[in-house]
C-alpha cells in the first residue's frame, strides 16, 4: 500500500493535462445495478482498511461517487460487541446506497455479522476475499479464503440465505499468479448466490506491485451473468475508459487515487480532468473531512486519523518538507488545521 501511494503521490505531483470538454457519450455516469439496488452512477468508492469509516464515504459520495462501501469490519468484532467494531457500522442518513465489508472465515459469525449489518441500515453487505495482509490471511479470512473456493462459496450462500439485501464478493484473482483460478471461483460464488463482484486481478501475493492485468478482468466478465466491478489502478478518466471498453465491466472502483484527491470521483465521473484545486481550496475541504472524522471516531482518534491525509492532500503543492513536520506531529487536529490555514492564506495573497 506504500509504495503504491508513493508512485500515486508522485504522478499526483507531476503537471497533469486538463480536458476542456466531457466526451460525448460518458458510461461512467450512467446508472447500474446490484441486484434489486439501483446506484446512479457506475463509480464506486470500495473498501479501504483503516480509512473507510463514515466521514471518509459521505466525502467520497458528495464528489461523485455512487456507491460507497465501508472499511472492512471483523464478523468476531461484531458476535462478540466490540465497542470499537460496532461503533464502525454506523451510517449517516445521506450516505445511501451504502455498502458494509465484512471479514472472517466462520460462517455463522460471518451470518450473525451480516444480520447486523442490515439491522444497521446498509444497502449491501460485502465479504472481503480481497485482503493479503498476513494478520488476516493467517486466521483464514481475506484473500485466503480464496484458497479453498468450495467453502468460500459456502459462507456466500449462507449470507445470502440470511439476509435480505444484496450480498457481494470483493476478491483477487487467487493467492498466487500460477495458483489463481479466477473465473471457476467467479463462477461459484455467482452460483452461491452473489449479487456482484468486485475483482482486483493481482494476486495476493502480489500485494500492490506491478500493473493491474484487466484481462483477467474481462475473462470474468465474460464468464458470470452478475456486474463485474473492476478494481486496479484506475486513477483517471482515461483510465475509466479503458477498463470499461476492455472488459466491458458493470462499474469501476476508484480507492487510492482519491486518498487526500476526492476530486479524482468528480473528474471521473464527468470524463473531464483538471487541474488540481489550489492551496484554499484544499484546505477548506481537509476542514470539512477533519469536522465528519471528529464525529465518527473522536477527536483523539482523529488527530491520528488525519496525519494520515495530510501529505495525500499536499502533493504537488509547495509544502515544504518542514511543514509536513509540523503537521504530522500537531498534537490536535484543531492546531494542524490552523496551521493549514495559514498556509492557505498565505498562498491567496501571493
Amino acid at each position: 500500500m506504500r509504495k503504491r501511494m508513493r508512485t500515486v503521490l508522485a504522478e499526483r505531483a507531476s503537471v497533469e493535462e486538463t480536458q476542456a470538454a466531457p466526451p460525448a457519450r460518458w458510461p461512467v455516469a450512467e446508472p447500474f445495478a446490484i441486484g434489486g439496488l439501483e446506484i446512479s452512477n457506475r463509480l464506486v468508492q470500495p473498501p479501504l482498511a483503516g480509512i473507510a469509516n463514515w466521514a471518509f464515504r459521505r466525502q467520497s459520495r458528495r464528489h461523485g461517487a455512487g456507491l460507497a462501501v465501508s472499511e472492512m469490519i471483523a464478523s468476531f468484532g461484531i458476535r462478540y460487541a466490540n465497542r470499537k467494531t460496532l461503533g464502525m457500522l454506523t451510517i449517516m442518513p445521506d450516505e445511501h446506497p451504502v455498502g458494509v465489508q465484512i471479514f472472517g472465515a466462520d460462517p455463522g459469525a460471518m451470518v450473525e455479522a451480516a444480520l447486523a449489518v442490515e439491522a444497521a441500515g446498509a444497502d449491501l453487505i460485502d465479504i472481503n476475499m480481497g485482503c493479503p495482509v498476513n494478520k488476516i490471511c493467517k486466521t483464514g479470512a481475506g484473500a485466503a479464503l480464496l484458497a479453498d473456493p468450495v467453502a468460500a462459496a459456502h459462507i456466500v450462500e449462507e449470507m445470502v440465505r440470511a439476509v435480505s439485501v444484496p450480498v457481494t464478493v470483493k476478491m483477487r484473482r487467487g493467492l498466487t499468479p500460477s495458483t489463481s483460478a479466477p473465473v471457476e471461483t467467479a463462477r461459484r460464488f455467482e452460483a452461491a448466490g452473489a449479487a456482484a463482484l468486485c475483482l482486483h486481478p493481482r494476486a495476493a501475493a502480489e500485494e500492490y506491485g506491478g500493473t493491474a492485468d484487466h484481462r483477467i478482468t474481462a475473462e470474468v466478465v465474460a464468464a458470470v451473468g452478475i456486474p463485474v466491478i473492476a478494481s486496479g489502478d484506475i486513477a483517471t478518466p482515461d483510465d475509466a475508459r479503458r477498463v470499461l471498453e476492455d472488459t466491458g465491466c458493470a462499474a469501476i472502483a476508484v480507492g487510492r487515487a482519491a486518498l487526500g484527491n476526492p476530486w479524482a470521483f468528480g473528474e471521473i465521473l464527468s470524463g473531464v480532468r483538471r487541474p488540481r484545486p489550489e492551496l484554499p481550496e484544499v484546505v477548506e475541504e481537509i476542514a470539512l473531512f477533519a469536522g465528519d472524522a471528529r464525529l465518527a471516531i473522536g477527536d483523539s482518534r482523529a488527530t491520528g486519523y488525519m496525519r494520515k491525509f495530510y501529505p495525500w492532500y499536499l502533493a504537488g503543492h509547495d509544502v515544504g518538507s518542514s511543514v509536513l513536520s509540523e503537521l504530522l506531529t500537531a498534537p490536535t487536529t484543531d492546531a494542524a488545521l490552523s496551521r493549514l490555514r495559514t498556509l492557505a492564506a498565505a498562498s491567496a495573497a501571493a
